[in-house]
């Protein structure tokens, strides 16, 4: 047996409820889309710093080795 319901059915208020239902997952999509965006945006820039950094590093390194070739070739002609 099927159970009847006991209040009167109002078929606008249930007409509202799913509008104000689908417009609270289309704002929470709007919401999860922009924290996605944000997400990438500090992704992409954090993968820019390591690189520069070890960039960064090999110029270091490179301005040491000439300057003790410079010192070498200066007191050992």
């Amino acid at each position: 047996m099927a159970t009847q319901p006991t209040g009167n059915l109002d078929f606008e208020e249930q007409r509202m409820r799913i509008v104000r239902a689908i417009e609270e997952v289309e704002k929470m999509s709007a919401e999860t889309r922009k924290l996605l965006a944000e997400v990438n945006k500090v992704g992409a820039e954090t993968k820019a710093v390591p690189f520069a950094t070890v960039f960064q590093g090999l110029i270091a390194i490179a301005g040491l080795l000439g300057a003790g070739a410079a010192i070498a070739k200066l007191f050992f002609p």
